[in-house]
């Protein structure tokens, strides 16, 4: 049985996610924004599997120090973790500024993941796993927009928060790589049956299935034990190249290097 830490686990991917790692035996720290939805999750889960399988934890992850105060009760509550799925994101909200003036795609789906890896990584066991959760949409990030100078539309904010976790994936898989974790990013396939999706472009959605096989195979599955550094790309089932800036050692310090700018600043 191991212990994994779930974020975004109360719709869409995260959800199906998380049930499919309870059927198998595996026991999950479950987190969401809403309180209500992740106590409802909880009791669901509970009498199906048993209180000692599931935990919760809330935070709003548009807030760096919301993230900062989850991890901290995570590593006062474990010893250990084996794996981080970084699930939660956003693509449309109607308040897309924080108040510290940044686009939330950027916080939410970039530096959120970014905090928490970090916080973890001391409890991660040797062999543990991050997966965060990038996408097929990926553009070139404007260094003035991360920063919060300019503002971007819904669909160019979205695809460059998932480029710039995709660069800090491949950067921070190399950091860590002595201490034996695999950090992988991984496009869950495109246009799911998600609440992003249903909200952001109106249409249904394929199997939201596909997301969380490939979630679970990442986090669990002997086909990623080598992959850290790697891009799976699930429309084309297989490990694929990313973004080219993603490859580009010397963008990818670039950027990692405003982002540590502004979790200081914003934590």
């Amino acid at each position: 049985m191991k212990t994994i830490l779930l974020t975004g686990a109360t719709d869409g991917i995260g959800l199906e996610t998380a049930k499919r790692l309870l059927e198998q035996g595996h026991k999950l720290l479950l987190h969401g924004r809403n309180p209500q939805k992740l106590a409802a999750l909880r009791a669901e889960f509970t009498n199906a599997h048993g209180e000692d399988r599931v935990e919760t934890c809330v935070a709003d992850l548009s807030d760096l120090k919301a993230v900062t105060a989850m991890a901290d009760a995570i590593l006062a509550a474990h010893d250990r973790v084996d794996v981080l799925i970084n699930n939660a994101g956003v693509f449309k909200t109607s308040d897309p500024v924080t108040p510290g003036g940044l686009d939330v795609r950027f916080v939410v789906n970039t530096l959120a993941p970014m905090l928490l890896s970090r916080r973890l990584a001391p409890i991660i066991v040797p062999g543990g796993r991050i997966v965060n959760l990038s996408s097929a949409a990926q553009a070139p990030v404007d260094f003035d927009a991360l920063r919060g100078h300019k503002k971007l539309a819904d669909n160019a904010a979205y695809a460059q928060s998932k480029l710039a976790l995709t660069m800090w994936s491949n950067q921070y898989a190399e950091e860590v790589r002595a201490d034996g974790l695999m950090v992988v990013a991984v496009n869950p396939g495109s246009l799911l049956a998600t609440k992003m999706v249903k909200e952001g472009y109106g249409i249904p959605g394929s199997d939201i299935g596909i997301g969380a096989d490939i979630l679970v195979r990442a986090a669990l599955s002997d086909e990623f034990a080598d992959a850290s550094g790697k891009y799976f790309d699930n429309d084309s089932r297989r490990f694929a190249d990313p973004h080219p800036d993603a490859i580009n050692a010397d963008q990818r310090r670039q950027l990692v290097d405003v982002l540590d700018m502004l979790l200081v600043r914003e934590g």
